[in-house]
């Protein structure tokens, strides 16, 4: 049903490996990985929702937000191989939106929006639109509580607000963005 809705499918890992700072993460910790295992995390994320949904996963999540495998001087950025592999990789817990004129598609900026309300939401979203920038909420399950809950009000009161043409918001699957904008930087 999303599928045929519209809705954009992404890629978030299979295993979700995040630093083993996270206890729950201490037997797919980040640190411990390399680039070869890395790599077949997506890969194999994007053959189970090509079998399951029958699309390709164009853009991909970076679990935890982090982009990185190994420790120390061991330390690499995986962002190169999401870029080989995606159109747009975005991240999580970001300070700040994407500028159309300096993002890199790999890194797009993404914001918190769980466990916020709409009030709490609507100034992030109005300096976006006052700066030019890209603003890409990212949140979790939804429900009307919870840890790492999107709030299915917030997000009712979101669409309504985005919808309103007066508001004058674009909202769009991530991928389409990134059409645009190849649109916009090969004129």
């Amino acid at each position: 049903m999303a599928v045929k809705s519209g809705h954009e499918m992404g890629n978030h890992s299979v295993n979700h490996p995040c630093s083993g700072n996270f206890p729950w993460s201490r037997n797919r910790t980040l640190e411990d990985y390399t680039l070869e295992r890395m790599r077949a995390e997506p890969l194999d994320a994007n053959s189970q929702i090509e079998s399951l949904l029958g699309v390709t996963p164009k853009v991909y999540a970076y679990p935890c937000g982090m982009t990185f495998i190994g420790k120390g001087a061991y330390t690499k950025s995986f962002v190169p191989l999401v870029s080989e592999l995606f159109r747009v990789g975005r991240g999580w817990l970001d300070e700040i939106p994407s500028d159309p004129i300096y993002v890199d598609m790999a890194q797009l900026t993404g914001m918190k929006m769980d466990n916020m309300t709409f009030d709490e939401l609507l100034p992030i979203i109005e300096n976006a639109k006052k700066n030019g920038q890209w603003l890409v909420l990212a949140g979790h399950e939804t429900d009307e509580k919870g840890n790492q809950t999107t709030y299915l009000n917030a997000l009712r009161e979101l669409c309504r607000f985005a919808t309103d043409p007066d508001n004058e918001i674009w909202i769009d699957p991530l991928e389409q963005w990134l059409n645009m904008w190849i649109k916009k930087e090969t004129k």
